[in-house]
């Protein structure tokens, strides 16, 4: 009868406890994301100031209408689908490969690029590209960005691909083998398909990270290739404007629901 009336005590604490911690889990998630929703509600406003005057869409059809906007995403697009393509098929090998000779050395290394500054990842970039230049007599152009963001792209990648590899059953491949299948059949017919839902999560989150890039890609873009991350950084420097806002809610909901994709991708 004691035990049975301490269990009745602690219950009502533990209920309280849960609720201070959801009220708290809540309290922070609207800290982070007081700004977005603030910046959304915004773009929406017909005023070109922070005094809201009515229900309006003009700050999008000037977005639309935009020629230096609309280059900056077309830019921004092509860089970021081949820089993620490229960056997943080499990613995946790699972590393949890791995995394989199950090297800590080489897996403790890809955190590397993640803590270096990118500023310090960019300018890197710039003296290798200057030094190349000077033999192949080229300059800064787009495809110096989409191999700035390979580079950088593929430690995400690996440590994705890595993450599933962790769980992956390596006796699957063997009785593969055993069964007559060579290594590259048991890798594309046994192996591949189980690292599916990584692979296009890993390229969704390479997506994302290489289309938000500004100080990598600043540093490494020619004229011609401005992305829509240094139009838009442009564009506040000269003053805030709702058009920012409304380019912003756009790109925020967008890549919104490729992370949630990607997230659910991972949990497969």
């Amino acid at each position: 009868m004691g035990r049975g009336a301490g269990h009745r005590f602690k219950w009502p604490a533990i209920i309280s406890a849960n609720r201070a911690l959801a009220a708290y889990s809540a309290l922070a998630l609207a800290f982070l994301h007081a700004p977005l929703l603030i910046l959304i509600a915004f773009s929406f406003n017909a005023s070109r100031f922070t005094i809201w005057e009515g229900f309006s869409l003009r700050w999008y059809r000037a977005a639309i209408g935009d020629p230096e906007l609309t280059e900056g995403l077309v830019n921004s697009l092509i860089i970021a689908v081949v820089a993620a393509v490229l960056s997943t098929v080499i990613g995946t090998l790699a972590a393949y490969g890791i995995w394989r000779k199950a090297n800590r050395l080489l897996s403790g290394s890809l955190y590397l690029s993640l803590v270096t500054p990118e500023i310090v990842t960019g300018v890197s970039l710039l003296a290798l590209f200057q030094w190349a230049f000077r033999f192949l007599h080229m300059r800064l152009g787009l495809y110096t960005v989409i191999i700035a963001h390979i580079a950088f792209s593929i430690a995400y990648v690996v440590i994705v691909i890595s993450a599933r590899l962790g769980s992956y059953d390596r006796t699957l491949e063997e009785a593969a083998m055993d069964l007559g299948a060579g290594e590259w059949h048991a890798f594309t017919r046994v192996t591949l398909p189980a690292l599916a839902p990584a692979i296009a999560a890993a390229g969704l989150l390479a997506l994302v990270v290489s289309f938000d890039d500004y100080v990598i890609t600043s540093l490494v873009a020619g004229v011609d290739s401005q992305t829509l991350p240094m139009v838009i950084y442009a564009m506040a420097r000269r003053g805030v404007s709702p058009v920012v806002n409304a380019v912003s809610a756009l790109i925020v909901v967008a890549f919104g629901a490729v992370i949630l994709v990607s997230e659910r991708l991972q949990k497969r």
